[in-house]
């Protein structure tokens, strides 16, 4: 890369066109824009005044677009300390008033906040994105990352994202939320959750 440091954009929304940096590549793997954009297409007025909690943020680049599309708070979790420290730059460069960050293991700090905001009046958007490499014993992240969402008992979850890879069998029914729809991009894919009706 030759020192450039990698960047990406807001792509719309109140902070349209701001700068983020992102971590080296090799830590975490940066959700590509074709997959943000259609995340945020599929929620579109849905995120207005939600709250969105980040999973395994990475530079935020998520949860960022969130607030600058109209989500009220951020959550952000993330446990790299190098991306952890981009990552806060990043919420200081945008609405730093609307993030909250927590450098630690996702796992542990995801219900840790669904349980802080289990009797607010908020709807919540938990976007989880566990790293595909499968290094420093991460072989059963997925499997861990579909037992935490088992887990959930809260019932203010307006929906579920887990962005994974696209050969994952992904289970139809975790705990209270079932499977909406799954979709593909290349090796990446985005499926959703919502409470089972």
């Amino acid at each position: 890369m030759n020192g450039v440091k990698p960047t990406t954009k807001i792509i719309a929304g109140l902070y349209k066109g701001k700068v983020l940096n992102l971590p080296s590549l090799d830590v975490t793997r940066s959700s590509k824009a074709v997959l943000k954009e259609s995340v945020f297409n599929v929620l579109q007025f849905d995120i207005i005044d939600k709250i969105f909690i980040e999973a395994f943020a990475g530079s935020g680049s998520i949860g960022l677009e969130a607030i600058s599309r109209g989500a009220k708070r951020a959550y952000f979790i993330e446990l790299d300390k190098n991306s952890y420290s981009i990552l806060l730059k990043n919420c200081k460069n945008i609405n730093i008033e609307k993030c909250q960050t927590i450098q630690g293991n996702a796992f542990v700090q995801t219900p840790v906040i669904l349980e802080f905001l289990k009797n607010s009046k908020e709807e919540i958007i938990l976007y989880v994105d566990p790293p595909f490499d499968f290094r420093d014993g991460m072989e059963d992240i997925y499997l861990k990352s579909f037992r935490m969402i088992e887990n959930i008992e809260v019932d203010n979850i307006f929906k579920i994202i887990v962005e994974h890879e696209s050969k994952l069998e992904v289970p139809k029914v975790l705990g209270k939320f079932s499977l909406e729809k799954t979709r593909k991009f290349g090796k990446s894919s985005l499926s959703y959750f919502s409470y089972t009706i």
